[in-house]
């Protein structure tokens, strides 16, 4: 039996059974299929007889496999199943007796396993037993085949826990936000929790996704009224723990109230305002069940007017009513409901959001303004533990700095994840970085632990590399002196040396991480001008008027401006994605632009891997061409292969990143390129941008990433873009000091 007609009716297999594994996917586990059956002795093998358990490990690593690409649980567990009753069928039939006989001839094998191949894509398997006059029975023990049944089962269960992480928790839920809300937060009356510690404290934390270990054993404190930066490298699995926490999947006291920032708030009619108010769940429920019991009181007082003769019933209800209001007003005071109206609107204003804005329904903002909405909703319920990611990532600067400035007094616990050092400088009291399937607890702010984890890093280094030369001079000398009459006490004296000796892990190895985007061919000037542009969707809606820009092979250009002032309609204009109402946009005939959407996963086809998606998009390259391309910007191993709706968020960015790489550019043009990357791969784009032989105009709000990029600042305002004299540094200390207590900027930037 061939390795061939295995992989190929694999193939046909897993096609039909999980249709939205990516192919290459299919291809590959086929061939592990047919690859783990053969170094077992099953295929290929004359002499090799039917091993249940055996058949069960290899299946059970096909499942391993497909769960990681994506593959449903219960899909795979019945996918396995039944290649094993047609494997271990077609393994016995093929499995000669216990005896030797000496061959008349020399036998052809290849030969024979092309045909076996090729007659089974025509007619089905084939018996090559049965062809050649010889017919051997079947040797599949039944009761063996359910025990390794069973084995496949257990092990399919242990995979199946870990990717119905995926499927049940990391997956948005069922119930209605109001109804998810209470789940997760039970309201508690009476003494509401009060003395109780709100601390979290979990050990013994095991964590998985699709099939890969995010945490074992790891743990994780968190004092409470600390604000703590998750740190770590992109699909290291950060998101995922903040999820956790969330769905309570981990152990966090039920008097803790939790809530996260995810998602964008869905749209309909309700006033941006109301949908503010509407967040805390809790006090909207309590003031309805108030205006109840006040109205069931009102009804009862006229009937108790005289209690000696009203029913005993009515009494004790009236008794139950006045003590369940007192507790509800208790709780309101305790949340400060009278405050609430004049809190959320000083929180939106904060965000961004005019009066006006304020009072429009929701349905009218875009994805951004609606994520802002989210965290206004969060900040707004004020939860003992506020779970953030990647916060910045919807902000301009001055709505980071409000940001920033709101949690620095902010009571309760915050746990955020952010690849901003600027803001995480500004904002956090601790750091705990994610790394090797453990947390690790750090004090201070990110420069303080980066500074921190570097020491400890070399002095790991140190310290394992000054063991790894004792252990090697020991085991020198006992090598050379074991046998030594008069030097074996010596030896045996280190020995045991040796074996008291600690055990040290290799310390972790810095995995450098580099984006290399192809040299641009050199084309003469002028490459892209924009001369007396305005842009607007109707006359009486202009966003730029009057725009005067030139983008050369040298160009560092940062674009910058507060939301909604135009700067991604600028970069829209120059990349011919919108035409301007008047003016010219002049380029370069040959010029190629190479344009990073802020929005850029929407780009992606996420059902197929990176490899499948840049074959389709821009073919003429073998894949060991487009993984070494992926390779330049992060995307190694397995990854590239990997469906791409399992990839995290930086991941994906890489991917993108690499597909302009295909394009080679001659300017590039990136909208928020560093929302997701972690700060490796920030480092390393702040690398690619500076070393890139074409030119590079960008808009972010990240500090660090502007200050290390750009010589130039243009910056919109009021409809206009103008050169920014000064630094970013500069503008940050210009919209902080012109800004009041909600972050609302007073003066116009001009």
């Amino acid at each position: 039996m061939s390795t061939a007609h295995i992989s190929t009716s694999t193939v046909h297999t897993i096609s039909t059974a999980l249709p939205n594994i990516d192919p290459l996917f299919v291809d590959y586990t086929a061939g592990i299929s047919a690859l783990g059956l053969a170094n077992r002795g099953y295929i290929d093998d004359p002499s090799a007889t039917a091993d249940e358990h055996s058949v069960a490990e290899a299946l059970a690593d096909v499942a391993a496999i497909l769960l990681d690409a994506g593959g449903d649980p219960h899909a795979v567990q019945s996918l396995c199943t039944s290649l094993q009753s047609r494997l271990l069928a077609r393994l016995a039939a093929h499995t000669p007796h216990n005896t030797l006989t000496r061959l008349d001839s020399t036998v052809h094998v290849g030969a024979q396993h092309h045909l076996s191949s090729a007659l089974a894509l025509v007619t089905g398997p084939i018996d090559l037993d049965a062809l050649t006059g010889r017919r051997v029975e079947s040797k599949v023990d039944r009761r063996k085949l359910e025990k390794a049944e069973r084995k496949i089962a257990t092990k399919l269960e242990k995979k199946t826990i870990k990717a119905d992480y995926q499927a049940s928790k990391l997956l948005d839920p069922q119930k209605s936000y109001e109804e998810f809300y209470m789940a997760v937060n039970p309201l508690q009356l009476g003494n509401s929790g009060q003395g109780i510690s709100k601390d979290i404290k979990l050990e013994s934390i095991d964590l998985s996704f699709v099939g890969l270990k995010i945490l074992t054993e790891a743990s994780l404190t968190l004092a409470y009224g600390r604000r703590y930066g998750l740190v770590g490298r992109n699909g290291i699995g950060k998101s995922t723990l903040l999820r956790a926490l969330s769905r309570r999947e981990l152990a966090v006291p039920t008097h803790i109230s939790i809530l996260h920032v995810e998602q964008e708030l869905s749209g309909d009619d309700t006033l941006a305002i109301q949908a503010v108010l509407d967040a805390d769940v809790w006090r909207k429920h309590l003031l309805l069940e108030q205006s109840k019991t006040n109205n069931r009181l009102s009804e009862l007082d006229p009937l108790l007017a005289d209690p000696a003769s009203a029913p005993s019933s009515l009494v004790r209800e009236h008794q139950d009513l006045d003590s369940r209001l007192v507790d509800i007003q208790n709780k309101l005071a305790e949340m400060d409901s009278d405050g609430a109206e004049s809190r959320a609107a000083s929180i939106l204003a904060g965000l961004g959001f005019s009066q006006e804005k304020q009072t429009n329904p929701t349905r009218s903002f875009s994805g951004g303004w609606r994520m802002r909405l989210a965290l206004a909703r969060a900040l707004f319920c004020n939860p003992d533990l506020l779970l953030l990611d990647e916060p910045s990532n919807m902000l301009d600067v001055p709505s980071i700095a409000f940001l920033a400035k709101y949690l620095q007094t902010y009571k309760s616990t915050v746990l955020v994840v952010s690849h901003d050092r600027d803001f995480l400088n500004e904002t956090v009291t601790d750091i705990i970085y994610q790394h090797s399937e453990r947390l690790d607890a750090y004090k201070g702010n990110f420069s303080q632990f980066y500074a921190t984890k570097e020491e400890r890093t070399r002095q790991a280094i140190r310290e394992y590399e000054a063991q790894m030369g004792y252990r090697k001079h020991l085991q020198q000398f006992i090598d050379k002196f074991r046998y030594n009459a008069a030097k074996s006490s010596e030896a045996q004296s280190r020995i045991k040396k040796l074996e008291k000796l600690p055990i040290l892990e290799p310390p972790e190895r810095k995995i450098l991480t580099t984006f290399k985007f192809p040299d641009a061919e050199k084309i003469s000037m002028p490459i892209l001008q924009m001369s007396n542009v305005t842009f607007g969707y109707s006359p009486h809606q202009i966003i730029l008027k009057k725009v005067d820009i030139d983008v050369q092979m040298d160009s560092r250009i940062g674009v910058i401006g507060p939301n909604g002032s135009g700067k991604t309609t600028l970069l829209k204009l120059l990349t011919e994605m919108l035409e301007p109402s008047s003016g010219l946009v002049s380029r370069h005939p040959r010029l190629r632009i190479a344009y990073f959407a802020q929005h850029h996963v929407d780009s992606l086809d996420l059902s197929v891997s990176a490899v499948t998606f840049m074959s389709k998009r821009w073919p003429g390259k073998n894949e060991e061409e487009y993984r070494k391309h992926l390779g330049n910007f992060g995307i190694s191993g397995m990854l590239g292969l990997q469906q791409m709706s399992t990839l995290s968020g930086g991941q994906k960015s890489r991917v993108a990143f690499a597909c302009l790489g295909l394009l080679n550019p001659h300017i590039l043009v990136l909208d928020e390129p560093t929302n997701h990357l972690d700060m490796d791969a920030m480092d390393a784009l702040m690398d690619a941008c500076r070393t890139f032989t074409g030119g590079v105009i960008l808009v972010s709000h990240d500090v660090t990433f502007l200050a290390s990029v750009c010589n130039q600042l243009w910056l919109c305002s009021n409809d206009c873009v103008s050169k920014f004299d000064g630094t970013i540094k500069d503008y940050q200390k210009l919209v902080t000091d012109n800004a009041d207590d909600a972050g609302v900027v007073k003066m116009p930037i001009k």
